[in-house]
């Protein structure tokens, strides 16, 4: 077994970059053209029933007013009931012909079998499930007092991904899987919303700034039209905004040059507090916040829910 696995790392390289140049340019011509095709030819979701998770504020919610102009009927899911009424409110008179909220924490198994359930009850029938609800946590691990508080951290990022990317391969061409990775979008965790080390949620625009600094946030609502599209496009990804792309493209090719960025820019010196990481006083001494970032993360007004 030794002696294969020698002959494929001397093999498969080569084998690969040539099966690549041969393959690659005739499947990209091909992905262009189905794309073309999928856009002429996209999924109409007038009166197919829809559930949005996290759909009180920031992403969710525009994808709730997104999916109600194309006609669709909504099942909004969050754990802010009045927000979620709110939201349905307008969904509605926008144009979804039929919308109920469910109050709910997608964190919890009962609760997801429920929305499902209430769904199906309402509707009879589901044609998109869209997992919208997310957290996010700038804490250091020194600073994290019981690691299983950020377990809901890893369910909601790299671990999703993986576990759709499975599900895809599964399900096969039966049920389309369209897997998001947003940037830095307008919402309550460009607001500066995130989970402590003591694994409590609070509001610092200090760390926000540390964290985005001088990089520019998308509106939800653009953001959220892109992912409809994409997603009656039938793609498989979506970066948003799609210049992000490039950060993959470092970390494949240049790791290294990646991380010692994200130490020297992200983390400053070790005495110093993280809302003093020079990634923050680039952006206090620029300014560059009042161009950068939509109106909405400049008078942040959330709940800590």
């Amino acid at each position: 077994m030794d002696l294969i696995n020698k002959f494929l790392n001397l093999v498969a390289p080569p084998f690969t970059l040539f099966s690549l140049c041969l393959f690659l340019p005739p499947f990209l011509c091909y992905k262009f053209l189905l794309s073309v095709f999928n856009s002429i030819f996209s999924e109409d979701v007038s009166g197919k029933v829809v559930i949005i998770t996290g759909a009180s504020s920031g992403i969710g919610e525009h994808l709730a007013y997104e999916y109600a102009r194309r006609g669709a009927c909504l099942a909004l899911c969050a754990r802010r009931e009045k927000s979620l009424e709110e939201v349905a409110d307008t969904a509605r008179e926008i144009g979804s012909p039929d919308v109920i909220t469910i109050r709910a924490d997608v964190s919890k198994v009962d609760d997801c079998r429920s929305l499902v359930e209430e769904t199906m009850n309402h509707f009879g029938r589901l044609d998109h499930l869209v997992n919208n609800a997310g957290i996010s946590s700038v804490a250091l691990f020194e600073d994290i007092v019981n690691i299983t508080d950020f377990k809901q951290i890893m369910a909601s990022k790299a671990a999703l991904v993986l576990f759709f990317e499975t599900l895809r391969v599964e399900l096969g061409s039966d049920v389309g899987v369209t897997i998001v990775t947003p940037g830095f979008i307008e919402s309550e965790l460009t607001q500066g919303k995130f989970l402590t080390g003591e694994g409590r949620i609070q509001i610092d625009e200090n760390l926000r700034d540390a964290q985005v600094s001088t990089i520019p946030v998308q509106s939800a609502w653009s953001c959220a039209k892109a992912i409809v599209n994409s997603v009656c496009r039938g793609d498989t990804y979506l970066v948003v905004p799609s210049w992000f792309r490039t950060t993959y493209w470092m970390k494949v090719l240049c790791p290294e040059l990646l991380e010692f960025w994200y130490r020297v820019f992200y983390m400053g010196r070790p005495e110093e507090p993280s809302y003093e990481a020079p990634s923050k006083k680039v952006l206090d001494y620029t300014g560059a916040q009042n161009v950068l970032y939509p109106s909405s993360d400049q008078s942040a007004d959330i709940k800590t829910e």
